[in-house]
């Protein structure tokens, strides 16, 4: 799950930050800020994409129209996650605006996301958690063919093998160029980071601001491998 960094709400035309009469209306600038990205399952979406909140405004109706407790979401993940967590208590989560949820989970060829191996049993209860509270590891079914997650995320994987070995066969600026165009349209940036781990280059790339808006690049050190971020939880 990428880590995002959202910063502060917008300013309006007198510098002031942004007030919403809708929390609808904040999808503009929450794009602006992290990209047509869904926050959780990484999906590239330019319809169909929400404005989710962190908190359920059904159980913290304070907090619907507050740009701090905004994220973006699919349709699947939005209506998965629901009104949970019921309580408000984000600490049995992980949560891409607060941790580098990149430690917390891993992603293989088939396009299932698994809780990461090398964390402690505690963070481990934390990121299944945060699986099942957005269904990361929901395959379709005759019931539920709609969430198409998991073929998107093996489709996105297949790609990008696909992409490395392109590199490997023809390497230039412009090859890598093309890759990052495509992983931008196609989304999943963390199995884009997987696949490419070892490319310092395309790593460079793939968390350059300009290429995938909103990524929190302070989650990495300076050989782009992820460090725990600073005032989260992971």
């Amino acid at each position: 799950m990428r880590p995002v960094d959202k910063n502060e709400a917008p300013k309006d035309r007198d510098g002031n930050p942004k007030s919403y009469s809708k929390y609808e209306n904040a999808r503009r600038d929450l794009i602006q800020a992290l990209g047509e990205y869904c926050s959780y399952c990484e999906m590239a979406l330019d319809v169909s994409l929400a404005v989710e909140h962190v908190k359920p405004k059904t159980h913290f109706p304070r907090l619907e129209l507050k740009w701090s407790n905004f994220l973006l979401a699919c349709t699947n993940c939005n209506s998965t996650k629901g009104a949970e967590p019921e309580d408000g208590n984000l600490d049995n989560y992980y949560w891409p605006h607060l941790d580098n949820t990149f430690l917390a989970f891993e992603y293989g060829r088939e396009g299932i996301v698994k809780v990461a191996q090398n964390l402690s049993d505690e963070q481990k209860e934390k990121a299944k958690n945060t699986i099942n509270l957005i269904g990361l590891d929901a395959k379709p079914n005759r019931q539920n063919y709609s969430d198409r997650r998991w073929l998107n995320r093996r489709e996105a994987w297949n790609e990008a093998i696909d992409s490395k070995q392109a590199l490997f066969e023809a390497d230039s600026p412009q090859m890598r160029d093309q890759i990052i165009r495509t992983a931008k349209a196609k989304g999943y940036w963390s199995i884009w980071m997987t696949v490419f781990s070892d490319d310092h280059d395309m790593l460079s790339r793939l968390l350059n601001a300009a290429d995938f808006k909103g990524t929190a690049s302070d989650c990495f050190d300076a050989n782009y491998q992820p460090v725990g971020r600073r005032g989260g939880a992971l």
